[in-house]
């Protein structure tokens, strides 16, 4: 095999397929890339066994052919070459050895034989769609945050996209919660979507998928299986194995009835619950909400480190409420706002708040209480 091509394509191609590579392998091939040389292409894959991404890009390829380096050193050896350079990649088989040649400088790489390169089987998939990169962007974004890392609960390990019923017809949605923190996103079911079975996309995946979702017009190809999920650019196929479990009926969770309804400037909560939380304990990072009539006083009292307290004008008109929640849960909850203003749905001090964006129910966020 002997290609040239250019160092900005060979690294964004290299830097997608080196990221899913886990850094402590036991089984040395799942360290390395499988580049595969053909026609004016070379494709770069990689795999941990429950995630694979193959990532294509232009090249000059003068003699056709496949080998596997590791993935970590020639990400490494390429980010550090000068921009504009144009790499030529050589394999030589008998020697086990792939050269690479930039400019004046060159590097002489250990290979690994092709044919030990696993490669995920494919999958018949019970639903194909396309959906706008921005559309699946929002989705998975505003919902990761409350992904569990519990390795116990390891159906609670990543996103549930599934397809429910939503205000005014089918929606796709994603679901995330930890127990003490929940998102449910929606956006409008996609064409070819609706027979789709609903699949936990685990937290690894949920990150790598971000990378191929920059361009907000990009079609992204979805194909959903009950054991596997795909998402396809015209570069990047990015193919994972889903979590092996049944994700818990979070609607019994959502409230309903809570009625006491709290106006506040997302912003500006978000900062004055990052201030007082400066002086809460590592441990509970509690923070009181006392409301009262268009006032808001957040307050910390931490017995060994001190006080603090601020007040926010806010619109709210029902009678007065003090409930107390760790405030990185707050912080990371009024952190996905996009508009102006949140809204906080409560019921009393015991119970679960619901937050969401306006009134905008596409995006619902449940946020457990605490004692404070």
């Amino acid at each position: 095999m002997k290609i040239s091509i250019e160092r900005a394509e060979l690294l964004k191609a290299v830097a997608q397929a080196q990221s899913v590579v886990e850094r402590r392998n036991t089984i040395p091939i799942l360290a390395n890339v499988l580049i595969e040389a053909e026609g004016n292409t070379v494709s770069f894959r990689a795999t941990d066994l429950d995630i694979e991404v193959v990532d294509k890009a232009p090249a000059q390829v003068e003699r056709p052919g496949a080998t596997t380096v590791s993935a970590v050193m020639l990400h490494e050896i390429v980010r550090k070459l000068p921009d504009g350079a144009l790499v030529v990649l050589t394999d030589d088989p008998a020697a086990g050895r792939v050269t690479i040649q930039a400019g004046r400088s060159s590097f002489n790489l250990a290979t690994l034989p092709k044919e030990d390169f696993p490669v995920m089987a494919t999958a018949e998939y019970a639903a194909n769609f396309t959906a706008k990169a921005g559309v699946l962007r929002r989705l998975f974004d505003k919902s990761k945050f409350a992904i569990s890392t519990e390795e116990t609960r390891y159906y609670l390990n990543g996103v549930y996209m599934h397809v429910a019923q939503g205000e005014e017809g089918p929606v796709l949605r994603c679901v995330a919660t930890d127990g003490h923190r929940l998102a449910r996103i929606d956006a409008p079911l996609p064409e070819g979507a609706a027979g789709m079975p609903g699949v936990i996309v685990p937290r690894k995946t949920v990150n790598e998928l971000r990378k191929l979702l920059d361009d907000d017009d990009a079609d992204i190809a979805v194909s959903v299986s009950e054991t596997k999920v795909r998402f396809a650019t015209p570069a990047i196929t990015l193919t994972s194995k889903v979590i092996d479990g049944t994700f818990p009926d979070y609607t019994r969770v959502i409230p309903t009835g809570n009625t006491r309804r709290l106006e506040v400037d997302a912003a500006e909560f978000a900062k004055a619950v990052d201030r007082v939380a400066t002086v809460s304990s590592e441990r509970s990072r509690a923070v009181k909400l006392a409301l009262d009539e268009d006032r808001l006083v957040l307050s910390v009292n931490a017995p060994d480190a001190g006080a603090a307290e601020e007040e926010l004008a806010v619109a709210y008109g029902d009678e007065r409420l003090e409930i107390g929640f760790n405030a990185k849960y707050l912080l990371e909850i009024a952190s996905q706002v996009d508009r102006e203003n949140a809204v906080f749905l409560f019921n009393s001090s015991g119970d679960p708040t619901l937050m969401r964006e306006g009134n905008d129910t596409s995006a619902v966020y449940v946020v457990m209480p605490m004692r404070v």
